[in-house]
């Protein structure tokens, strides 16, 4: 039987989360933002901005964060990805959930953000996220960007 775990980010896990972020280039993500994610990996700290990982008898198959702004009580979710050779078989929504439990289980936090794409703020609306704000061409030609939040109180 198929095992999903979840575990904390670790450096060794590196390539393994830019293997995810190509095959979901160009569609979920610009090759510009290359850069911008391995910085952010490069500065992952679990207490203030945990990143997870999904494995899936022991292969990395999805990756995401949640950044915790304790200042504003608001936390966002950052750089969610899912192998595409593991699309729509329920590893998006484990990797959301995992993150929004994080969330509710941080006593002050009273919202969630975040910002993707006009092909997955769907998937987040069933999730119960609302658009707040759609920016055409947001992210790249072709790539808007909607952001949307989720209240926790």
């Amino acid at each position: 039987m198929d095992q999903v775990l979840s575990l904390p980010y670790r450096p060794e896990d590196l390539s393994a989360c830019l293997s995810i972020f190509d095959g979901n280039v160009p569609r979920f993500f610009s090759p510009e933002e290359r850069v911008e994610f391995i910085q952010f990996l490069g500065t992952v700290d679990h207490a203030a901005n945990p990143y997870l990982l999904l494995t899936l008898n022991g292969s990395v198959v999805a990756c995401g964060g949640l950044s915790i702004n304790a200042a504003t009580r608001t936390a966002s979710l950052s750089w969610g990805m899912v192998d595409e050779a593991y699309h729509r078989r329920g590893l998006g929504t484990r990797l959301t959930e995992e993150r929004l439990n994080l969330a509710r289980s941080l006593p002050d936090l009273v919202e969630v953000t975040l910002a993707t794409s006009q092909h997955t703020y769907e998937f987040y609306e069933r999730h119960g996220f609302k658009v707040a704000k759609i920016t055409a061409d947001g992210f790249a030609e072709d790539l808007d960007r909607y952001d949307m939040m989720l209240r926790l109180a």
